[in-house]
């Protein structure tokens, strides 16, 4: 078996000129000196690359075959597979498991000229096999050591599974449930999804990105996406500058600040032009403004997708159009490696633009060790001890009971009796091991995830009795075309009835079955699917006690159940582990601390609906009966839940806030926290300013600081923030951050509906 330096001379030269001794180790890759040795070794590669090995290394495909089965002979894949012998490929995603990895790279560095390693990308959203809660979800938790851990566990299995790339973490921020894909980010406010994003991409890269349990992390989707009219996926975006600047873009800059190696760009379009071929979005923003030095790659066929937007004619003008805007790597479009080298002959694109590509992809795989060792995340004995072991499932247990927010809990209904109780549990989400798995879940097996009657049942001391009641879903797929709701089938309603009649307290397990957000899944309406709402109602005519336990992707409507059933405890996806979670919580044996990281509406109406709202010139009712205001006439303007709304077993009581301007780019707030309640629980202390008058109008409220604390039993604590210019300030229209003098409201509570407030100038 030959060496993968050594296919040719020109590696031979490669090697003599910028690997240097056999076992140099680049250690120092994160610091200034290691940087400049990886950039030399990248300039030498590039020097002895041909325009079609260079672009080569901007083409990625998707795992076209059994790569340990036969090879390709005709079609598609049989020129996917020639076009991976010439070291045409420079990433592939979807292929994994080492045996599966190992293949393909030894084709890459034992078969091509200059044996260039492969970046092995994955979907790696919220775990490999292992699941943490869906991202939203962990959002919820509020707890950015928790969600930085899930990122880290979920690093190390796929890096054990030969993966070094995820296409995670999503961090565009959305304010319309309807989209399916809310699911997968940290919710509506800029100021949470930026604290997330940095999070995640540290859970993902950690402090050694060679290491071999850590992968790239990428931000996605570059601009915009979360604002799709209508909610509906893929659809226009047309949004102001300011929304731009203050609300979409901060998230992104932080994981840029944090040193994310990788961007994605967006489906949609922004001012008419497709985020792949937007330059004001990756040139003049990413690689300019803010000097990103990592590479963008497209979405799944997106560069293709131009033209169905009517930005493009054709591939070729895909291929000029993208590389232009700096889009540096195609995902399974064909058009840098079937046009780009030809247009570069042409003269119509500069080869520098190539150059430049080239380098930062280069860089990055440098950077993750694959030419010191391409096969380093190729380890059986790894792969199987590291998946799916007893401290990944813990540490996705902790993360989902973290992630579970108390919606209401009306005389005490929660916590459950440990004994004694006669307890009937309902829905066919209840006993659902599919589902609790949520979307984004493409390595993770059918099944496997921990039932809610299965954690119910570890509890010895009641009797349980369960009825499914009806079925959410008939087949299911995550990506089928359409899943098959459940709208007729009330055929199991009697037992579940029956169940219910005679029961102490009854458990209701409803929502949406795990593929009915992500991707692809935008709803028109937000309420239980199916005839799950006519099951609860029908349940409660026989016995109101009931606590619903929410299974759900996204915020729904529920105005019915908040005005009837005494507990609601909203779930999400959680994950492998999700009935332990769920089962803990019901139990008191943890107390839940989850507050809402987006907006949960009264009606379908309300969406897009938002805490951080600008006020506008009629913001209230002038008289009793004046209509000429800004308000719904059939609907009140007020949410549900409102954005970081969650109760806890305990209670808690704010007092005595003070407000302190030390300098123009100083300001002190503190405030005292006392648990009034009878048992130890957490409070996300939440810290939100208004700016009352500026030269750009500011919204109502904006998240500028948050604290998870924990008190015992009556114990009070003194809560400190700081804030500084970055959270004082705003960016202008023209996306310059200004920091201005005048009044400002300064508001601390458990919720962004609190009302305890000070005020203060500044100069």
């Amino acid at each position: 078996m030959r060496n993968y330096f050594y296919t040719t001379i020109f590696s031979v030269v490669l090697v003599l000129i910028s690997c240097g001794k056999a076992n140099e180790k680049d250690a120092m890759a994160t610091t200034e000196s290691g940087s400049n040795t990886i950039n030399k070794k990248v300039d030498s590669l590039l020097a002895i690359m041909t325009i079609e090995e260079k672009v080569g290394q901007m083409n990625q495909y998707n795992g076209f075959w059994n790569v340990t089965g036969p090879t390709p002979s005709e079609g598609g894949a049989a020129k996917k597979y020639e076009h991976l012998k010439k070291g045409y490929v420079g990433s592939m995603l979807n292929v994994r498991g080492v045996e599966e990895v190992r293949a393909v790279q030894k084709i890459a560095v034992e078969e091509t000229r200059l044996g260039i390693p492969l970046i092995i990308g994955f979907d790696v959203i919220h775990g490999y096999e292992t699941l943490s809660p869906i991202p939203l979800a962990e959002a919820a938790s509020w707890d950015l050591d928790a969600i930085k851990k899930s990122a880290a566990i979920a690093a190390k299995e796929s890096a054990a599974a030969g993966i070094n790339w995820t296409f995670a973490p999503m961090v565009d921020i959305s304010r319309d449930a309807r989209w399916g894909r809310v699911m997968e980010g940290a919710g509506e406010d800029p100021y949470l999804g930026s604290k997330i994003a940095v999070a995640r991409v540290q859970g993902f890269q950690g402090d050694d990105l060679a290491s071999p349990n850590t992968i790239a992390a990428c931000a996605k989707h570059f601009a915009g996406y979360g604002f799709a009219e209508s909610g509906r996926d893929y659809n226009t975006v047309d949004v102001g500058t300011s929304t731009l600047n203050n609300i979409i873009f901060p998230p992104f800059k932080a994981a840029a600040e944090a040193g994310v190696k990788t961007f994605m760009n967006a489906f949609n379009e922004l001012n008419g032009v497709p985020a792949t071929g937007n330059a004001y979005l990756q040139r003049d923003i990413l690689k300019s403004k803010w000097n990103y030095d990592g590479f963008v790659v497209s979405d799944w066929g997106s560069l293709n997708e131009m033209i169905a937007h009517g930005f493009a004619a054709n591939k070729k003008e895909v291929a000029e159009l993208a590389v232009k805007a700096g889009s540096d790597m195609d995902m399974e479009s064909y058009a840098y490696v079937e046009e780009l080298a030809n247009l570069v002959k042409e003269g119509k694109v500069d080869e520098a633009l190539i150059n430049d590509a080239v380098k930062r992809i280069l860089r990055v795989k440098y950077e993750l060790g694959l030419f010191d060792d391409p096969y380093k995340y190729c380890d059986e004995s790894r792969e199987k001890a590291v998946i799916g072991s007893k401290e990944n499932n813990d540490a996705v247990l902790d993360v989902a009971k973290k992630s579970i927010v108390l919606l209401k809990n009306e005389g005490n209904v929660l916590p459950l009796k440990k004994e004694g109780q006669n307890i009937a549990l309902i829905g066919a989400l209840a006993n659902d091991k599919t589902s609790p798995l949520g979307s984004w879940r493409i390595a993770a097996k059918d099944s496997t995830a921990v039932s809610v009657l299965e954690g119910i049942q570890n509890y010895k001391g009641n009797t349980i009795s369960y009825a499914k009641g009806a079925d959410v879903t008939i087949g299911k797929g995550e990506f089928a075309i359409e899943l098959n709701i459940n709208t007729t089938d009330k055929s199991g309603f009697s037992k579940a009835i029956a169940t219910a009649k005679n029961a102490d307290v009854v458990v209701m397990v409803l929502g949406e079955h795990g593929f009915q957000s992500g991707e692809g899944r935008s709803r028109s309406e937000l309420g239980l699917p199916g005839v799950q709402q006519e099951l609860l109602e029908a349940v409660y005519k026989v016995n109101k006690n009931i606590v619903l336990v929410l299974n759900n992707g996204r915020p729904l409507t529920i105005n019915w159940a908040d005005a009837h059933v005494p507990a609601i405890l909203e779930a999400w996806q959680l994950g492998t582990q999700s009935g332990h979670a769920i089962a803990q919580v019901l139990y008191g044996d943890y107390n839940p601390s989850g507050k809402l990281p987006m907006t949960f509406p009264k009606s379908v109406g309300q969406v897009p609906i938002y805490y951080n709202y600008k006020n506008t010139g009629r913001p209230k009712l002038p008289a009793p009966d004046e209509v000429f205001w800004s308000h719904y006439t059939d609907q009140s303007n007020a949410p549900l839940y409102p954005f970081g709304y969650g109760l806890s077993y305990t209670s808690f009581a704010y007092s005595n806030l003070n407000v302190q301007v030390v300098s123009k780019n100083e300001v002190q707030v503190s405030v005292d926290l006392k648990n009034t309640g009878k048992v130890t629980g957490k409070e996300v202390v939440q810290l939100y300013i208004r700016d009352l008058f500026a030269s750009v109008t500011r919204p109502v409220k904006e998240l500028k600081g948050f604290e998870m604390v924990e008190l015992d039993a009556g114990a009070s604590k003194t809560i400190h923030f700081v804030l500084t210019e970055k959270e004082l300030g705003f960016y202008d229209n023209e996306g310059h951050f200004i920091i201005e003098p005048g009044k400002f409201n300064v508001f601390v509570g458990g919720s962004s509906n609190t009302n305890l407030e000070a005020n203060f100038d500044l100069e």
